[in-house]
């Protein structure tokens, strides 16, 4: 239960829709602090639940084992209105600079493109005929990124919130931690709409197979998660999926919904509600389909 309202704040600017955002000094450590959006679809609720979508969506990685942003929820209050916010570690410092994968791809594709455009065949051109990194490594890394962004529901993954720290004085590029997950696990949910979630087995097949969409395209229309999973059409998705299915273990994840502050015991089953059953009806599923269609090929030789 950190109080953020009264640490030093610094000069330091973030960009981004989703919120206003501050930096501030954290045990001396840079940190940037995001409050709470105005909901664009749910009318109803004062705020979203972004911040907790953040801090949810950031400890799920990296309780995959994926490096991610450090994420901690506190409040900060402002005119008497005490506000939950989520502060983000900054993990550029010295000559480490941020760069999105956006700005990759504008070295790649042609000039009719642009570099927010998240046509899927653009970005898997780019992930090959990049060579600031590894291309396999590149590769591997989106694609472990999707598939945990469909376990978690993230229809807001860009090319603007991806990508890598860039060392001015070495000229070295690396891989940046996953960071912005506020767009996940349904944060214009309210109260009313997670009960009616949970109580109707219809509401909740909406929310896994045709909602959130995902950010990336495929001829100008949104990626629809369980579809594209499970139609093992991507070999490179598929190898995602065997490499992350195992390292996702539900006891963890159960424990960090549970352990996370703020939120009531209805918000906490609808959220262990939908990854369980995100997990069990796209990944798994699709899982087992590959198993069998790879069972079937090794039969046949």
């Amino acid at each position: 239960m950190i109080d953020f309202t009264n640490l030093p704040v610094r000069n330091k600017t973030y960009a981004g829709a989703n919120g206003s955002k501050i930096s501030v000094l954290y045990n001396d450590e840079l940190y940037m602090l995001k409050f709470p959006a105005v909901p664009a679809v749910n009318k109803e609720m004062s705020y979203a639940n972004g911040c907790v979508s953040e801090y949810l969506g950031c400890h799920i990685f990296e309780s995959i084992g994926i490096p991610v942003q450090k994420t901690m929820l506190g409040t900060y209050t402002k005119k008497g209105k005490q506000k939950i916010v989520v502060a983000c570690k900054d993990f550029t410092a010295g000559s480490l600079v941020l760069q999105d994968f956006a700005s990759l791809k504008n070295t790649i594709i042609d000039s009719a493109h642009n570099g927010y455009g998240t046509e899927l065949s653009d970005i898997v051109k780019t992930l090959e005929e990049q060579t600031a990194v590894d291309p396999q490594m590149l590769t591997e890394w989106f694609w472990d990124m999707f598939i945990v962004d469909a376990l978690i529901g993230n229809w807001d993954r860009h090319n603007g919130n991806w990508g890598f720290l860039y060392n001015t004085i070495t000229d070295e590029i690396s891989l940046a931690p996953i960071y912005d997950c506020g767009s996940c696990l349904f944060p214009q949910a309210d109260a009313e709409i997670m009960r009616k979630t949970l109580d109707d087995p219809a509401e909740r097949e909406i929310r896994i197979f045709e909602r959130p969409l995902s950010g990336i395209k495929i001829n100008g229309q949104k990626i629809q998660y369980f579809k594209f999973v499970s139609s093992l059409g991507n070999k490179d998705c598929n190898k995602a999926l065997k490499r992350i299915l195992p390292k996702i273990d539900m006891k963890k994840i159960y424990k960090i919904v549970d352990e996370t502050p703020f939120i009531s015991d209805l918000q906490k089953e609808f959220y262990k509600t939908m990854l369980r059953e995100r997990k069990e009806r796209i990944l798994d599923f699709s899982y087992q389909k590959l198993r069998k269609r790879e069972r079937s090929k090794e039969q046949e030789c």
